[in-house]
């Protein structure tokens, strides 16, 4: 009779740990989608502050018409570009090279520099970045504790168990880690 107990107790320690890993890779896998959705949110901000800026270039620096047609087919790249991570970062690289090509035209503009509705706007644009840099860090936090917790033991084995995949970081490209050229 103690032999059952004892396996009982066993069996019963071992579910419910298997229980705890399980609720533990389900919490860090919504931790990832939680992440990436706060980069989701912070790159709509940032689109829907372009067509703004557009504008307000437009009126300043029509004969610029390359640099503003290449920051609207960024942006409307990343309007469509796929939901992976990947997909999305390449299309906010795009982005953002276009948007530093855009404010590094403003310089050449004396009266652009000193509009308030520029300035508003390349503040808040600045501010969203930062938001960007931040929720990117986080979301690469997520996927680095998230992807431990599936890939080592015991982890790994309810991870194979119930399905749980590991999940790709939010990269840069590398043309998105250099300066952008202009030429006036």
């Amino acid at each position: 009779m103690s032999a059952t107990w004892i396996i009982l107790a066993v069996v019963v320690v071992l579910v419910l740990a298997v229980g705890f890993l399980y609720n533990s890779l389900v919490r860090r896998r919504n931790e990832v989608d939680n992440a990436w959705s706060q980069i989701d949110v912070q790159l709509k901000r940032r689109l829907d502050l372009v067509p703004n800026l557009v504008e307000t270039v437009k009126g300043y620096a029509a004969h610029e018409r390359a640099a503003l047609e290449a920051v609207v087919a960024a942006r409307s790249s990343s309007l469509a570009a796929g939901p992976t991570p990947h997909e999305q970062a390449a299309a906010d690289n795009q982005l953002t090279g276009a948007l530093r090509q855009l404010f590094a035209l403003a310089e050449a503009y004396p009266d652009l520099k000193a509009n308030q509705g520029f300035l508003s706007l390349q503040e808040e644009l600045s501010n969203t970045e930062s938001r960007i840099a931040y929720a990117r860090q986080f979301y690469s936090d997520s996927v680095l504790a998230y992807n431990n917790a599936i890939q080592a033991i015991p982890g790994v084995v309810v991870a194979r168990l119930f399905g749980f995949a590991s999940r790709e970081y939010f990269e840069a490209e590398d043309a998105a880690r250099t300066a952008p050229t202009v030429s006036f």
